[in-house]
């Protein structure tokens, strides 16, 4: 008997479907989506139509529906870009990254750990430098605080955010990096963070290498990612090799001397 071992993903701020999309290129199966406007809602109703639509993220209970493999969310970024009014995570439409927090974390609660493994975020580089560095670092917090709570972020030298970082602890993970989808054949430079979350292990640097298939072990991630001290090419684009940053349980430790230089 064949197990049927493809991961599923829950998209919320789904916009016109993007996430799902690149699940879709990826072997991965979208199960649901929540949005609220009436336009993006029809493209992916008419595109993916086997995908179920919550709509307002606001009204889900996470512990209250399907659980999934990955949970992708780029939320509101209208208070952190450059180009806003800059009124931060604590801004009108950018506080709506807390509920996704919030929804990921209910769903963890109801599965007992298991749902969601994963969690993909992304949002404009502005974000590095709202509220003068203090947004990203309570990004960083709320995501690890999902499996380690009460870990407590450093900030980095001059409140400067490198544009690629990796965390590691017990038995999670969170890796970012900025990219441009210019050489992603977007005609546009249009720079994203992107940040991933294994709650279950060491994949989420894996992400960022180039190395497609690699066993999925501790120490294979750990020799990976953790030991390279040249820049990694992934596409078309140079990236400069991540810091290394292992926090205890429930408390944040020192940053290793191996850190990326900020070029914002």
């Amino acid at each position: 008997m064949e197990l049927n071992t493809a991961l599923t993903l829950g998209s919320l701020f789904d916009g016109s479907g993007g996430f799902p999309l690149g699940g879709l290129l990826c072997g991965i199966t979208p199960v649901w989506a929540s949005e609220i406007e009436p336009f993006p809602i029809r493209v992916t109703t008419k595109r993916l139509p086997f995908m179920k639509h919550y709509g307002d993220i606001s009204q889900m209970d996470g512990g209250k529906i399907e659980p999934v493999d990955i949970i992708t969310f780029g939320s509101p970024c209208t208070d952190m870009s450059i180009a806003g009014r800059r009124a931060g995570l604590d801004g009108k439409q950018s506080v709506l990254f807390y509920q996704a927090i919030h929804i990921i974390q209910e769903m963890r609660d109801a599965t007992h750990g298991k749902y969601p493994r994963y969690i993909v975020w992304e949002n404009v580089p502005g974000a590095f430098s709202s509220n003068h560095g203090e947004d990203f670092k309570a990004v960083l917090e709320a995501v690890i605080g999902i499996k380690e709570p009460g870990t407590q972020v450093p900030m980095p030298e001059k409140n400067l955010w490198p544009y690629a970082d990796l965390y590691l602890g017990e038995q999670w993970s969170v890796a970012y990096r900025t990219l441009d989808a210019q050489y992603w054949g977007v005609p546009q430079r249009r720079r994203r963070i992107y940040l991933v979350a294994d709650f279950a292990g060491w994949g989420a640097g894996v992400c960022w290498t180039p190395l497609a298939s690699a066993p999925n072990t501790r120490r294979t991630a750990e020799a990976s990612v953790l030991s390279r001290s040249a820049p990694l090419r992934f596409g078309r684009a140079w990236f400069p090799p991540l810091s290394r940053w292992r926090a205890t349980p429930s408390t944040a430790a020192s940053k290793s001397p191996m850190t990326v230089p900020s070029r914002r």
